[in-house]
């Protein structure tokens, strides 16, 4: 027997959430049996946006019984079946957290579709419920709502259950009822770590790192850890044993800490690459031709006056982005183009400045510059220092701190390696964040 379950939430902080629609449709694996379909008054706000998503709002809930008063219909038509849900983890939790708050300990097997759809359908453009029923011609109405993201899921989970003609995968991938809990010792672990960026580390027994992340979100990324399937995932959760972490207030120091660390360090969990991050780059030298071209290669080794790319598609992406923001001439795009139909054609010395102008802005080669960005608490700032182009270190100063002299970072930072995927990541950092401030440095 199965119960195919979708919660609507007020969202929120983690586990502060309230449920404001439920919908569950007990199903034989023939046939609905019973249903049960209710808006709950979660008695706290509805953030705004999730609100616009469902359609539900405050005023509509004010009537609507509260979950104490569907609690047991809730039990009973749950009761001695697996809860089958698109990203089961999310509403069991959810639901196990309501539970938990009247003192009574709901305790069922579940069943992800999106882990059933990755095994049985692994070939999708993607797995979410709505991107996968458009593609598997399930029809979808009420979206975001419970009723109908639930009729949507038992559509879904009945054509899976078609696919999986041996069994096996049903079989192996019933949880144990407290999947997607902590147990006592992960929840000590998880509730002393702070909701904010940084580097973590996930010790073994012996002291040593099995797994080196970087993050916005410490808390909740160590807590997916904890309740991820998957086999690191099961393996993490199983060997750790202690979580250490380290604030950076920048996001980008976070990103090169983490990089260096897992290089040096390489925790067993770890896919530490042995060569270079990108595979393209952009030539921004004047190769014999009058105009500078902008004609992403593949290459991998950072030359002068080149810009470094994971993939084709960014390159060609931001020569896009580029090419509009500093309004490029045809002829530095393509062979063929001419430079101007235009009577006062500019010529292709001011053309070639504008391609310039462009590498100055998202290249840090040749400079003598600090990055400077949030910090680890309120009058605090980041930074991480580039003398000749090359990454040197991070710190942190105070707000009212002059960050201009070379000499005086110099003293007060904490060294870092520079590569050529370092300069990657910062530069790759820079063409997609605008929130990092760039100071010129004196000597």
């Amino acid at each position: 027997m199965y119960a195919i379950l979708d919660i609507e939430s007020t969202g929120g902080k983690y586990n502060e959430e309230g449920i404001t629609e439920i919908a569950i449709h007990r199903f034989d694996g023939h046939q609905v049996v019973d249903k049960f379909i209710c808006l709950v008054n979660p008695e706290r706000e509805i953030q705004p946006f999730v609100a616009k998503l469902t359609g539900i709002n405050n005023k509509m809930l004010r009537s609507a019984p509260k979950f104490h008063e569907v609690a047991k219909r809730i039990v009973e038509i749950t009761e001695d079946a697996v809860l089958v849900a698109h990203n089961a983890q999310f509403d069991y939790r959810i639901l196990r957290t309501e539970f938990r708050r009247l003192g009574y300990d709901f305790q069922r097997k579940t069943l992800c579709t999106v882990d059933l759809s990755k095994q049985l359908i692994p070939d999708a453009e993607s797995h979410s419920l709505g991107k996968l029923a458009r593609s598997l011609g399930i029809p979808m109405s009420d979206r975001h709502r419970a009723n109908g993201d639930a009729l949507a899921t038992l559509k879904l989970f009945k054509l899976l259950l078609d696919k999986d003609s041996d069994k096996k995968i049903i079989t192996e991938v019933i949880r144990e009822e407290t999947h997607g809990e902590l147990s006592p010792t992960q929840l000590d672990m998880v509730f002393d770590l702070p909701s904010e960026t940084g580097v973590y580390y996930m010790h073994d027994k012996d002291g040593q790192i099995i797994f080196i992340g970087k993050t916005k979100d410490i808390k909740k990324r160590v807590n997916q850890h904890f309740t991820n399937v998957g086999k690191v995932a099961r393996k993490l959760q199983k060997e750790t044993k202690k979580v250490t972490y380290e604030k950076t207030g920048s996001e980008l120091i976070a990103i090169l800490k983490a990089y260096l660390e897992q290089k040096k360090n390489r925790p067993r969990y770890n896919h530490v690459s042995k060569g270079k991050l990108f595979t393209h780059t952009i030539d921004f030298s004047q190769n014999g031709t009058e105009h500078i071209m902008l004609a992403p290669e593949k290459n991998r080794s950072l030359e002068h006056k080149k810009l470094a790319f994971n993939g084709i598609e960014s390159a060609r992406s931001f020569v896009k982005k580029v090419s509009e923001e500093f309004d490029f001439c045809p002829a530095s795009l393509e062979t063929d183009n001419k430079c101007s139909k235009a009577i006062n054609a500019p010529g292709a010395l001011e053309c070639n400045e504008k391609v310039l102008s462009a590498f100055e802005k998202y290249s840090i080669q040749d400079k003598n510059v600090a990055l400077t960005d949030q910090g680890r608490h309120v009058g605090e700032r980041s930074f991480i220092l580039i003398k000749n182009g090359r990454l040197q270190g991070f710190g942190f100063v105070e707000l009212n701190h002059q960050i201009n002299n070379i000499h005086i970072l110099e003293s007060i930072m904490t060294p870092m390696r520079s590569d050529e995927n370092t300069t990657f990541i910062i530069e790759t950092f820079l063409r997609k964040n605008n929130r990092l401030k760039t100071i010129p440095l004196t000597s």
